[in-house]
This record gives C-alpha cells, structure tokens and sequence, in this order.
C-alpha cells in the first residue's frame, strides 16, 4: 500500500487567510463561464470533493466531477496550491 505524499492545510486556516468562501453553483459549461473564469485566474477557486471514507476535502482549481462542489474565496488560494484541504466546515462557509 502506498501512502499519498500530499501536505494538508485545515480548512479553517485556508478562511484565516483567504476569508469566508461562497458556494458556487455551474450552470454552464466552466469554459464559458465568464465569471468563473476570472476567478480561476485569480486561483479564487477551490473544488470540494469526497474521499472514499466520505469525508469532504478541497484541492484549489477547477476540478470538473458531477459529485464536486466549488467555492471561490474573497483572496487567492495560491499558497495553498499544492495542498489538500481538510476539515471542511461547512458552517463557515457563506450562503
């Protein structure tokens, strides 16, 4: 069995230093999506995904999955980049 080498930041850390993220809903194809677009080039963007236990995680970017969420946060998530989110709480986040 092998281990995944990936760093992890908790999700509340990730809201100390990029604020309190929106949920955002597709309602089109993401490469048309004017607004979303421009929040991916600003690395706003952060999609939730489930693991196979079912706990939530989020890796930053757009990663298109019909079980995936996405928030986009007020500041970049670039130093969070290369990092797999845990604790996801979703009563931080806003409605």
């Amino acid at each position: 069995m092998k281990l995944l080498k990936v760093k992890t930041a908790r999700f509340t850390q990730v809201i100390e230093r990029c604020g309190k993220p929106q949920v955002y809903t597709l309602w089109q194809k993401p490469s048309i999506d004017r607004h979303l677009q421009s929040q991916l080039k600003n690395n706003r963007v952060m999609t939730i995904l489930k693991s196979q236990n079912g706990t939530d995680f989020g890796i930053v970017g757009l990663n298109e999955n019909k079980d995936a969420r996405y928030l986009i946060f007020p500041k970049s998530l670039k130093r969070f980049a290369e990092k797999r989110i845990i604790g996801i709480d979703w009563a931080l986040v806003r409605e």
